[in-house]
């Protein structure tokens, strides 16, 4: 085997590549690469390499274009104008081709985000690590299980990115000729399929179960993670935006080679729905058997503030302490990397200022796409005919602490399933934040109330709500509004949840509803009432039994479209709508909609609900293009030096 590798090749077809990314690597000459897998504390050095560029990548929220780059969150100018978010220039057309933003085929701003380097450090890395002379065999296949799991995720990230991907030989001698360096595309089915192959591999060669691995591997890959993440890859392959793409039809890479499957082929696309449901069936016995399994023990003082806090246990992994939580990864930015720093409220009362003020507000699209109590849409549900954003009362008194009782309070903010009340604040409902019963805030949104805005007009110059709303999720209800910061560093380390059990559940259920012919109970059903059951909400077919369109639980397509709310709804504001817009390929459908949010500079109740004629636009400045929009650019230096096919739109 050669003792040379080259470790400059990033990407190994870029002629000409920044190097500064070495600094996360071992920093010795690459002629003595065996060096470095002589012993284990070398190798070890090596392998948390591999997984730098993901924790660089993938645990910030400012960072990553799918927390802000939809219609779940509107921001403020003030924050606009620091341009600390990618996602809003993304979401605003500024995406472009010469310095492609969030950028992971060759990412000369942020070298360490490039994942072509990083699975060539993961090859080297699977290639030496047999000869470490001090370390078990066991250790071994374990670090290797879970280099080869990271270098999957990183082929993942890069198809769905990009679609169809240049495919990295496992090994490659620094002697070739450049030309032969050049490669063209893959089709995408055989990028999936080598994502498939790496999980496979990652299982046989022996990564451990999440239950067998060491406190110190908690933020790498385990056994139930690279099965979900498997699962999730067979899912993006089965849909539209990859299965059954007629505007990519012809699209071929250098060679003259078609990259997409046919278009409309409907046998194909339902048998690899049928490889996707199984992946997820059996990534779901894989995390029982592992006593993985939605968060659903919590004790609260009412049912509904316990289903609650099941709710906001579940985006939470304190110490890496989670059942449903199964790929963690340490966060490596600071406090301003999370939700809580951009959207929590700085109280009128606040004594200590340590909070910026809410600059990210949930718009009134993701307000009104949460069921009601029935697990219904507003739509849906025949208890909400009339004028949902008119004035009511609630005084059932299951509500208690959670909604102001007795209080003019819109029709909108009552009786909403237990995710509306755990993920938004709402005026004139609680919110607790605190370990005390101090700290169980009413949410009092109009100008010159607790929570709302400051000055009588929007300015731009400061941190402002747009929309009347507040972000909840992701947030910690036992952590100090005051003093967020510091109480919550008390609980211990807080990783970035990438992979949670409940995803498998609505994979389960996507995919078995598209491969069938009509939905059943022992597949579809089934699966979609395990995460309505933790969410507090009845049974799909008991809750669907009394909508005004009934028959939507019995077909497929009414099913399709009940699985993809409940998608939405599950994992909002996790980055996850982002992704499946595209996949669903209906992203045009829905991003280019203005968001709209109440008059927060209103200080009565009247003129703040818009006199009872609904919600007003607060962000219209939005744009997606199809079929541009649907994938990255690539570089256009990059295609222009290497020949790659640039995607279309680009």
């Amino acid at each position: 085997m050669k003792r040379i590798y080259t470790l400059l090749l990033l990407p190994f077809f870029l002629l000409t590549a920044c190097d500064s990314w070495l600094d996360v690597v071992p920093e010795e000459d690459i002629t003595t690469i065996d060096t470095d897998f002589e012993t284990r504390d070398n190798a070890y050095e090596w392998f948390k390499s591999c997984y730098a560029p993901l924790n660089l990548s993938s645990t910030s929220v400012r960072d990553l274009v799918e927390y802000t780059a939809t219609d779940e969150v509107v921001m403020c100018q003030y924050l606009k104008n620091a341009g600390y978010f990618v996602g809003d220039k993304i979401i605003s057309g500024k995406q472009n081709v010469f310095q492609p933003y969030a950028d992971r085929w060759i990412n000369g701003m942020n070298p360490r985000s490039d994942f072509y380097a990083a699975i060539n450090l993961c090859n080297i890395f699977i290639d030496k690590i047999d000869q470490v002379y001090n370390m078990e065999e066991k250790e071994k296949k374990e670090w290797k299980g879970e280099v080869i799991a990271v270098k999957a995720y990183y082929y993942f990230e890069l198809v769905r990115h990009y679609g169809p991907i240049v495919l990295v030989p496992d090994f490659m001698d620094p002697n070739q000729d450049l030309a032969s360096l050049k490669l063209p595309r893959s089709h995408v089915d055989s990028c999936f399929q080598m994502i498939v192959n790496l999980c496979d591999e990652a299982v046989r060669v022996g990564i451990p179960s999440s239950v067998e691995q060491q406190s110190t591997h908690w933020g790498y890959f385990n056994k139930e993670a690279v099965m979900a993440l498997k699962a999730r890859a067979l899912c993006y392959q089965a849909s539209d935006l990859f299965a059954n793409n007629p505007v990519y039809a012809d699209f071929k890479n250098k060679k003259g080679e078609l990259l997409f499957p046919e278009a409309g082929d409907a046998v194909a696309q339902k048998e690899k729905w049928h490889r996707a449901a199984l992946a997820a069936d059996e990534a779901i016995e894989a995390c029982r058997n592992a006593g993985k399994m939605l968060i659903d023990n919590s004790k609260a003082t009412s049912v509904l503030q316990t289903h609650m806090l099941n709710i906001e246990k579940s985006v939470r992994a304190a110490n890496f302490s989670s059942t449903e939580a199964l790929l963690m990864i340490r966060r490596v930015d600071d406090s301003d990397s999370e939700w809580w720093y951009w959207a929590l409220p700085r109280l009128i009362s606040d004594p200590i200022g340590g909070i910026p003020g809410t600059q990210l507000a949930p718009s009134m699209k993701m307000v009104e796409m949460f069921y009601t109590e029935n697990g219904l849409p507003l739509g849906e549900d025949r208890a909400y005919s009339g004028n949902i954003y008119g004035m009511t009362q609630e005084k059932d008194p299951k509500y208690s602490e959670v909604v102001a009782l007795n209080e003019d309070i819109p029709v909108l903010h009552t009786k909403r399933e237990p995710r509306f009340y755990a993920s938004i604040g709402a005026d004139r409902c609680y919110w607790r934040i605190g370990r005390s019963s101090s700290g169980n805030f009413k949410v009092e949104a109009q100008q010159g109330e607790e929570f709302g805005l400051r000055a009588k007009r929007i300015t731009g110059t400061a941190p402002e709500n747009l929309t009347g709303y507040w972000l909840k999720k992701g947030t910690c209800s036992e952590a100090e509004l005051f003093n967020y910061s510091s109480t919550i560093a008390g609980f211990g380390e807080n990783p970035m949840i990438l992979i949670r059990m409940a995803e498998l559940y609505l994979i389960s259920a996507e995919a078995w509803n598209e491969y069938l012919d009509a939905p059943d109970e022992e597949h579809v059903y089934k699966s979609l009432n395990v995460v309505r059951k933790r969410a507090g909400i009845p049974d799909v077919e008991v809750s669907w039994a009394g909508a005004r369109n009934r028959n939507n639980v019995k077909t497929k397509a009414g099913m399709r479209e009940i699985i993809r709310q409940e998608w939405n709804i599950e994992y909002m504001f996790e980055g996850m709508r982002f992704w499946n817009l595209r996949r669903w390929k209906i992203a045009e459908k829905e991003l280019n909609d203005k968001l709209f949010g109440w008059k927060v500079a209103a200080s009565d109740q009247k003129a703040f609900y818009n006199n009872g004629n609904g919600p007003v636009v607060v962000e219209s400045n939005r744009e997606f293009v199809a079929p541009r929009d649907y994938f990255w650019p690539i570089k256009s230096e990059e295609t222009l030096i290497s020949g790659i096919v640039q995607n279309l739109g680009w």
